[in-house]
């Protein structure tokens, strides 16, 4: 499997960080929606199916005319690979987080770990140049990650660290998501058709909560559908693919950081969650060290 053409050197840069930016705003639609879902009862097994089952099942015919048996070229051992790390799981790891802990929880510290994990997955496996100014920006991101921590461990025990943990436990599966579209050099269509048609394993599940989708009603389960099927799902992964592949993973592995600052506002108009200070202090210091790790 081989990349895309790239567009011309000056170009790819700023298309680069269109696709990074991109994707963060997706992801942070997904967030907003998962959290909304959590708050009127929706489970977090349902939510994750919602991520990956349409999305699944539209791109799945397309992945059949690429030939099933090697994946389109992907192979099944890179294809569950990248599902492991960037599919289902993943989607459950973030999305039980809400059961625990609020918005501004998971909007800071999954991706922030996803940002700090790629930047030295990017070093130590990919062995891409790690400036010192990234090394510098990426303590700082963990110093914030820090705050929020102390945070939730002060006002909500015990709980408030199970559901941390879990958005970490996300944060990191993504950074080694995106090591693995850069080893294996996936196109991006083919990371977002694979992540979601392996995902499909995951659709029995839905006996264990057919009642809970139910008795959602309609129209939330479109909403559903819609931002964590398209946003959240295979756009966001496409997006994301597309800067690993103009960036590199240590630059594109960051724009994961820039999710809170998008899923902060959104949630505050839409779910009505505000952020405690200490939340915005570490939200703070979380854009000090991205802006830091953008420097040349």
């Amino acid at each position: 499997m081989t990349l895309a053409p790239s567009p011309p050197v000056k170009h790819a840069t700023a298309l680069g960080v269109l696709c990074g930016a991109g994707s963060a705003l997706f992801w942070s639609f997904g967030f907003v929606a998962a959290r909304h879902g959590v708050l009127v009862g929706l489970s977090p097994l349902v939510l994750s199916l919602h991520r990956f089952v349409w999305s699944g099942l539209i791109l799945f015919p397309f992945m059949a005319a690429s030939g099933l048996r090697d994946l389109g070229g992907v192979g099944w051992r890179h294809g569950i690979l990248l599902t492991a790390f960037g599919g289902l799981p993943l989607a459950l790891w973030s999305y039980f987080g809400y059961v625990f802990v609020p918005l501004g929880h998971g909007v800071i510290i999954q991706p922030s770990c996803a940002a700090v994990g790629g930047l030295f997955l990017a070093r130590i496996v990919l062995k891409e140049a790690l400036p010192w100014r990234r090394v510098v920006g990426a303590l700082t991101i963990v110093l914030g990650l820090c705050v929020i921590g102390v945070e939730a461990l002060h006002t909500m025990g015990a709980q408030g660290i199970t559901g941390d943990l879990l958005f970490m436990a996300a944060g990191i599966s993504f950074a080694i998501f995106g090591m693995l579209l850069r080893r294996f050099r996936i196109a991006p269509m083919r990371a977002a058709a694979v992540t979601s048609i392996l995902s499909l394993a995951g659709l029995p599940l839905l006996l264990l909560c057919f009642d809970n989708m139910v008795a959602a009603g309609f129209w939330e389960n479109f909403m559903q559908a819609v931002v964590q099927g398209f946003f959240a799902g295979a756009g966001g992964i496409y997006l994301f693919a597309r800067a690993v592949e103009l960036l590199g993973v240590s630059r594109a592995s960051l724009y994961p950081s820039l999710v809170p600052v998008f899923a902060l506002v959104v949630g505050a108009v839409t779910v009505g969650e505000l952020p405690s200070v200490w939340q915005l202090i570490g939200l703070a210091i979380v854009i000090v060290g991205f802006r830091v790790t953008q420097r040349n």
